[in-house]
């Protein structure tokens, strides 16, 4: 049926999940907010890619976005009143269907066909959506014949869908974010303190590219990650990564989504040794800290000179979202030989502004505590801060960030003890 004929079954006050990233299925949810007979419509989601036109004003009456996590195209209208925001771990996530604490009336999906057992594939993003499709009471998909057939936990079948939409169109793909010299070197100082038989998590920008272009000369690497993009394929395809050391499904590169660009999808499709889990297990710290020399790579948009890491708002702007940071960072402080590292340049807008500073701008939101943060990583070095005292953690920390803002640094530390 058309698009319009199949969002004709959301009514009135429904909470309503939304399929992210690649998978957002763009068709249904622009018939969805054209719909002008609705009124007071909750839509959860997470990063979705594409057109959101449930972020445009006037919109939030008749479909309110509700944010997991917020990409760009929400962060106006949470910063305006006119969209909600939920600070949650993603691996908490699931369970807020599964218990109903927010019950769902519908899940909208995008689907792979189904194949000849009549079963269709959640495809690039299995994270949330797989208890939303499990608990929602009806679900309408986006049956895409570009959409990847992926292993693991995405399938989906097609009696479980109440109406659908046929395309045949691209996925959303991601641009992949150019070197520089600064995410060149945090990329060099963290791929030293990666070693053989490590198994990795990291996610999409130019941080992760640069660390996962300069592992090739490893050995026998793993994969348990929340996401992954185009930086990994050459590391599996040179069999740097085997899985072959890890302890939770080994021999498998385990994710909960996928972002990036065609040749990805391409990559992931029926690929039997990439499996994609909800993200309540890939982010599961019980199974993490399971996994020898787990290594969590993560940003951060400030952090203060106790180890306090903000990264999810700017002040009270909210940027982001609370995502896996805190499940793998614990995760990999848990495992055996494992390292939680946030990495991030030592200044933003253009050199203006240190990430480093005396205290968190006020508003921020404390996603990583003092007690739980480990390594830190900027393109002037790399500190453990575990077990240092304050004074030893403000000398580090100051030891990190850009010269020009480092005596500033030192002055803000006297006069503040």
């Amino acid at each position: 049926m058309s698009a319009e004929e199949a969002v004709a079954r959301i009514g009135n006050g429904m909470r309503v999940f939304l399929h992210g990233a690649a998978a957002t299925p763009t068709p249904l949810v622009e018939a969805l907010c054209g719909r002008m007979d609705l009124e007071g419509v909750l839509l959860y989601h997470l990063h979705t890619q594409g057109p959101a036109p449930f972020a445009e004003p006037g919109v939030e009456e008749r479909v309110r976005s509700v944010s997991f996590f917020a990409g760009a195209a929400v962060r106006t209208a949470i910063a305006e009143g006119r969209a909600d925001f939920i600070p949650v771990f993603l691996s908490d996530i699931p369970g807020l269907f599964r218990s109903r604490a927010i019950p769902l009336d519908a899940a909208i999906v995008q689907v792979s066909p189904p194949d000849r057992h009549g079963v269709c594939s959640l495809g690039t993003s299995v994270d949330a959506a797989r208890a939303a499709v499990d608990e929602a009471a009806m679900v309408i998909a986006e049956v895409n014949v570009r959409m990847p057939r992926t292993h693991g936990a995405a399938t989906l079948p097609l009696a479980r869908i109440d109406a659908f939409v046929a395309t045949d169109r691209p996925l959303h793909e991601s641009v992949i974010e150019p070197e520089t010299p600064v995410t060149a070197r945090i990329g060099e100082l963290i791929a030293g303190l990666v070693e053989d038989g490590s198994t990795i998590q990291t996610g999409i920008g130019a941080i992760p590219n640069a660390v996962l272009a300069r592992l090739g000369n490893k050995v026998g690497l793993g994969v348990h990650t929340e996401m992954f993009s185009d930086g990994l394929i050459p590391l599996m395809e040179g069999g740097v990564v085997t899985n072959a050391h890890k302890a939770v499904h080994p021999g498998r590169t385990v994710t909960s989504f996928v972002a990036g660009s065609r040749r990805l999808f391409d990559f992931v499709d029926d690929n039997p040794l990439v499996e994609f889990h909800p993200c309540d297990r890939t982010n599961d710290t019980n199974l993490l800290r399971k996994l020898d020399r787990l290594v969590a790579v993560n940003s951060a948009i400030q952090i203060d000179l106790t180890g306090q890491v903000c990264a999810d708002s700017i002040g009270h702007r909210i940027f982001s979202g609370i995502g896996g940071q805190m499940d793998f960072l614990r995760g990999a402080a848990l495992s055996r030989g494992g390292k939680a590292i946030l990495a991030f340049p030592a200044t933003a807008m253009g050199g203006k502004v240190s990430r480093i500073v005396h205290e968190l701008t006020p508003g921020a939101g404390v996603v990583t505590s003092r007690g739980h943060v480990r390594w830190v990583v900027t393109e002037y070095g790399a500190v453990n801060l575990h077990g240092l005292s304050l004074r030893q953690r403000a000398d580090a920390l100051v030891g990190l960030a850009h010269p020009d803002f480092r005596e500033v640094l030192r002055r803000e530390m006297a006069r503040g003890g």
